[in-house]
């Protein structure tokens, strides 16, 4: 059933939607690239710092463990078979995320796009592409009996239409200087 599918895809991409909005609110501070260039350009920018990886990365985890407490209330209520998530498998999600978005800064500006630059298609996977790959390493059973092609599917539809959605919120809002 596609609701069952859609749910599933979600519910496993929570903690890594989730740690990129937490470094906005809980970012400044020191900068993970202290500064230095590349080719007269920053490595990654002011925008990626340390604080605010940290705060990403323990909210998604965080997340994870709150879901986990809910999955026997959501899977009651709906009967929906929404997974739980082992400790590497929360973590690989939350820092993946923040790693894919840290690996895209690091291409924009090789690309020559300034902080807060729109970089189409990047923008909107590259927290993805980073989860499920620090997802895989950490615990490829999980990764596998969770992620099947069609919830593959289902997420790289997903998230770019939840990308413009949430960055539109945070842009009313003023947390965000750009609505993308």
């Amino acid at each position: 059933m596609l609701f069952d599918l859609v749910a599933v895809a979600f519910w496993a991409m929570l903690p890594a939607y989730v740690p990129n909005n937490a470094a906005v609110l809980a970012g400044g501070g020191a900068p993970i690239d202290g500064g230095r260039t590349m080719g007269g350009r920053r490595l990654l920018g002011d925008g990626k710092t340390w604080r605010g990886t940290a705060v990403g990365t323990l909210a998604g985890v965080a997340l994870a463990l709150g879901l986990n407490a809910l999955a026997p209330v959501v899977v009651r209520a709906t009967t929906v078979s929404v997974p739980t998530f082992p400790l590497p498998a929360a973590f690989g999600l939350a820092l993946g995320a923040m790693l894919g978005d840290i690996g895209a800064s690091f291409l924009k500006r090789r690309t020559g796009r300034e902080r807060g630059a729109p970089f189409p298609g990047i923008d909107q996977l590259d927290f993805v592409a980073g989860a499920l790959a620090c997802t895989a390493l950490l615990d490829f059973a999980w990764f596998q009996a969770t992620f099947t092609l069609p919830v593959l599917g289902v997420v790289v539809v997903l998230t770019p239409v939840l990308h413009v959605l949430t960055n539109g919120i945070a842009y009313v809002l003023g947390l965000k200087d750009e609505p993308y």
